[in-house]
């Protein structure tokens, strides 16, 4: 056997101290298959392949003999939000552990049943056998044995290499087949017994409150079940979709709204984050052990980006059923426990009355409308107890409702010492908070909660701990040698528009105004961006993926063309994550347009390469969107935004050739590579523009409009 005792007892994994019953994680079925359960969810970014791998190895069994289960707060182990590219990180080392004592306890009692030493048996794909004697035992022959009703113990130790022919290679991923055929799959898709159809009708902006509406006239439709006012919440449910949104543009139209003009001005936000009321902590420094050298010049910048949009193609949606003894609802949540706790609160349940199953969503990295879908759900169940009612959102609740990514503003600045090294930073970042994620706070934040009669107001968006990566101030602390630094965050505690995690959170725009201030420093010092970062870097890992994506762009070999320039950037994501560098390449000829990206990442032990690499090249793609071209739109008093014209996201014809290579580092620990590349991929597009155009724009997006103004004012 391949599992061997340790010499002492190793600490648990934490996804596993909180969930330590092996039975809560795998379940052996009669067939001779295993059953994993896994607290982390499927978003798209293809961690049930990855997580089934790793079990996989871990047994020793043929990936075939891997069943995903699905996940539910009734069965599922409790790991949390899926949030932070930690799913393989940690739910793959709980996992692993898991499954390494799973098969340790199945060998002894495949032993048992032989009557000879474990050490004397030869295993093979869930099969037991020992040489000179007779009979077998196969894994279907423990279905029953209740081998797995004990808590994990630690006293078994995973392989100090993974089973190579399992971990580490592109396996074909799970949940592709249903995508790529058309199958259902997303919870838009889910259809239950006798399900009812409902519709909310929004506000018209964030501070309305409802004066009047009518609901007599609605009731009266043909078809209509229920209709729901609590406050300002009103919705109706329907015998079918049509008619339920035929009942809500009658609602609409019979609705009077109070409103105010409480937005900041969209084209002066960092203005507006500068002076609102804040927060403000000094969260990390360095003083320098020495004596400084004399400065010899200082730099300063100030950059920003916008209000961002999830923008999911999939609108929010969910199910739910009411009754006396349970609430069970479907949802694309991705904190189904956190939801779980919320609604038992919202609706004066105790928690473990309120079930939650995930179903996938069609796209979204971060906190959406999934969880305020499930609230509207349940709100509009309770109007027909025991029946399901499926709540989707339009396309203008979703752009105008969603939590939004916050607005950020950063200001930098460094001295150089006589031979052009940095010898101080600071970075500041002003912010809302980037985390509203029900299940958090004593007061609820999912958004019909807050719009019903007596409901408290949205309280202000927190920061995570810097332990668990920060929000606003993610990514602020330098990654270069410099011997006194310091990193500082205004959190504005006033909150005009909800914010929560968006891909990355602070990431973004913290490594954007970073990295593309170090470009205009070494410009200015007369170096070159890549030998001015490698002067720079100790981290050897960090040295690896630049270098490895510069050569991939041949920026060494380089030629100054007109109308095209590259630029590049590095960083690893929460300090503590993925290391990823990206070269991007623009053209402004014509219109200006990102036309190719390079990049590389070091992510450990890459558990399925073909899956990482997704990962980094959606994440290059949704960040060329996010820095060329969205924005939300508002007035004083609403977001204007509402439809794919007045949000407009990158089109496939627009898109850049996307190049990446990984680092391959077999022997490290995982790491997750969902948001490593947005932060790069940002400050690389900023100092490739910068190096096609000499002038540079520091306040995101680079619209062909904000390119050409920033033009016309050098010239």
């Amino acid at each position: 056997m391949n599992v061997a005792p340790s010499g002492a007892a190793p600490a648990l994994p934490a996804d596993l101290q909180a969930n330590p019953r092996l039975s809560r994680w795998l379940v052996l079925q009669r067939d001779g298959t295993v059953g994993v359960r896994v607290g982390k969810v499927e978003i798209g970014q293809g961690i049930t392949t990855a997580l089934a791998q790793i079990a996989a190895a871990a047994l020793g069994v043929d990936f075939g003999r891997i069943r995903m289960l699905p996940i539910d707060t009734a069965t599922s182990p409790n790991e949390g939000v899926t949030a932070g590219s930690l799913s393989v990180q940690a739910a793959g080392a709980a996992l692993r552990q898991a499954c390494t004592e799973a098969r340790a306890l199945w060998c002894a009692a495949a032993a048992e049943r032989l009557g000879v030493p474990a050490e004397r048996l030869v295993e093979a794909d869930g099969t037991w056998r020992a040489p000179g004697a007779d009979g077998v035992v196969r894994l279907a022959d423990l279905a029953d044995a209740g081998v797995l009703e004990r808590d994990a113990r630690g006293d078994v130790a995973p392989p100090r290499e993974p089973d190579r022919g399992i971990v580490g290679r592109s396996l074909p991923r799970l949940d592709l087949p249903d995508k790529l055929a058309g199958r259902a799959r997303f919870i838009h898709d889910l259809r239950l017994p006798g399900m009812r159809w409902g519709r909310v009708l929004r506000p018209p902006s964030p501070a309305a409150q409802l004066v009047d509406v009518d609901l007599d006239a609605v009731r009266a439709r043909p078809g209509v079940v229920a209709v729901v006012r609590d406050g300002c919440f009103v919705g109706v449910v329907a015998d079918d979709e049509w008619r339920a949104e035929l009942a809500l543009r009658k609602l609409a139209a019979g609705a009077r709204w109070s409103e105010g003009a409480t937005l900041p001005d969209a084209h002066a936000l960092p203005a507006f984050l500068r002076k609102g009321p804040c927060e403000t902590r000094t969260y990390a420094q360095q003083q320098a052990a020495a004596p400084l050298p004399p400065v010899a010049r200082r730099f300063t910048a100030r950059y920003a980006r916008p209000y961002l949009a999830h923008a999911s193609i999939g609108p929010s949606c969910a199910l739910a059923r009411h009754s006396d003894a349970r609430l069970e609802v479907w949802t694309h949540s991705q904190g189904i426990f956190n939801l779980r706790d919320e609604l038992a609160r919202v609706f004066g349940r105790a928690p473990g009355d309120v079930v939650v199953h995930h179903v996938e969503g069609a796209g979204c990295y971060g906190h959406n409308g999934a969880d305020d879908a499930a609230c509207d759900a349940v709100l509009l169940a309770r109007a027909v107890p025991g029946e399901v009612v499926r709540v989707q959102w339009s396309r203008a609740d979703e752009l105008a409702w969603s939590p939004l990514g916050a607005a950020m503003a950063v200001e930098l600045s460094a001295e150089v010492d006589a031979d052009g090294h940095l010898v101080t930073w600071r970075h500041e970042v002003w912010s809302n908070g980037h985390s509203s994620r029900p299940g958090r706070g004593e007061v609820p934040v999912l958004l019909a909660a807050t719009h019903v009669d007596g409901a408290a107001p949205m309280p202000a968006a927190i920061n995570m701990p810097l332990a668990a990566g920060g929000g606003a101030e993610r990514n602020s602390i330098p990654v270069y040698r410099i011997p006194q630094w310091q990193a500082v965050c205004h959190r504005l505690l006033e909150m005009p528009l909800r914010t929560s995690s968006l891909r990355s959170l602070g990431a973004h725009a913290n490594v954007f105004a970073s990295e593309s201030f170090v470009d205009e420093i070494a410009h200015a010092l007369g170096v070159d961006p890549l030998a001015y970062r490698l002067r720079h870097l100790d981290d050897a890992r960090m040295r690896a993926v630049l270098e490895r994506a510069a050569a991939m762009a041949g920026w060494t070999t380089r030629r100054n063309t007109t109308g095209r320039g590259l630029g590049l950037a590095v960083s690893r994501y929460k300090n503590t994550g993925a290391w990823c560098a990206a070269v991007a390449e623009v053209d402004v000829e014509r219109e200006p347009r990102v036309t190719h990206l390079w990049l590389a990442v070091d992510v450990g032990l890459a558990v399925n390469p073909d899956g990482v690499k997704n990962q980094i090249e959606g994440g290059a793609i949704q960040t060329v969107s996010w820095t060329t071209k969205e924005r939300v739109a508002l007035d004083r008093t609403r977001v204007t935004s509402s439809t794919w014209d007045d949000y407009p996201i990158l089109r496939f014809s627009e898109l850049p050739t996307v190049e990446v290579e990984i680092v391959d580092r077999p022997h490290d620990p995982p790491l997750g590579a969902g948001e490593a590349a947005q932060g790069p991929v940002a400050a690389a597009i900023a100092n490739a523009y910068a190096d096609a155009l000499g002038v540079r724009v520091r306040e995101l997006p680079l619209t062909t409009d904000a390119l050409t103004q920033a033009v016309l004012a050098a010239s």
